[in-house]
């Protein structure tokens, strides 16, 4: 894992697969390791060279003022725009999961010329908070017990994974894997939150960058303007995959990106919930990489 310097801020960054192959960039949400590495792995096993990352104030990414982020998502947009540039010349296939297929909806808009190809899994086309009315919005049923927990301490390893496993469980993921992803994103952030030193435009507390990034520094985002009405305008392949069971972006979400973006194909994964399953890490693969 490295670190790539872009638009003023730095990124946490890794790589699978060959750096002359065609560009695939998945960003986190927020971290990079919201792609899972046998996922990469499989894509870069089909001819691409992935590229996943760290949003902003996540991971190994810089970090600012948590109570008052200076960005907006089409800041995000422009990240990925120089992140893949950076990477490669030619137009690459742009990828984002829940929070980031937002940034990546606004980064195909904003920059056609930038993305061949894109990909939104677990997502939808309105930015946090009130949903439109046509959309289906968060199943209260399954949030209500998801968001009256007590918070963990963000300082031990332990608490903050058994806190990621038990919402997995609520949100019906797995959570033995939530438990282990949430691990290493607490080892990433106490790392990167080591070696900020005396930087004062940096934010020296690793357990607030962690609360952060693990879901409430998009409640503060600036998310404007919208982009909804703006979909039909996209011009390149576009991949829409969603969990028939997802309780936080209903499967809904997926079905309306796909009727609003010209020619998209919809994979609706029956058995899943926020998350990939490991089952159907071939076939979301394959059809990334035929995009």
């Amino acid at each position: 894992m490295g670190i790539c310097d872009v638009n003023g801020v730095s990124l946490g960054v890794d790589e699978f697969g060959e750096a002359e192959a065609p560009l695939v960039l998945c960003l986190g949400a927020p971290t990079l390791l919201s792609w899972p590495d046998a996922l990469c792995e499989q894509l870069a096993g089909q001819g691409r060279h992935v590229v996943r990352c760290d949003l902003r104030d996540a991971g190994a990414s810089s970090h600012g003022d948590l109570e008052s982020p200076d960005y907006t998502l089409r800041d995000l947009a422009a990240d990925a725009v120089e992140l893949a540039r950076t990477f490669d010349g030619r137009p690459a296939h742009l990828a984002g999961i829940s929070i980031s297929g937002m940034v990546a909806q606004v980064a195909a808009l904003d920059h056609p010329e930038a993305f061949s190809s894109l990909t939104l899994i677990g997502t939808r086309s309105v930015a946090p908070g009130p949903v439109d009315d046509d959309l289906p919005d968060h199943d209260q049923a399954t949030m209500r017990p998801l968001f009256s927990r007590s918070q963990p301490d963000w300082a031990d390893v332990d608490s903050v994974a058994d806190y990621m496993a038990e919402g997995a469980r609520i949100l019906g993921d797995d959570p033995d894997e939530a438990r282990e992803v949430a691990a290493r994103i607490w080892e990433r952030t106490q790392s990167s939150d080591s070696g900020q030193g005396s930087d004062p435009t940096q934010n020296s507390d690793p357990e607030a960058h962690l609360a952060d990034q693990l879901g409430m520094v998009f409640s503060r985002l600036d998310c404007q303007p919208r982009w909804r009405e703006r979909l039909p305008q996209l011009r390149v392949p576009t991949l829409v995959v969603h969990g028939s069971r997802d309780p936080f972006f209903p499967v809904g979400n997926g079905e309306a990106l796909t009727r609003e973006i010209p020619g998209a194909r919809l994979i609706i994964l029956e058995e899943a919930s926020r998350t990939v399953p490991a089952e159907d890490y071939p076939e979301v693969a394959a059809a990334m990489a035929a995009l």
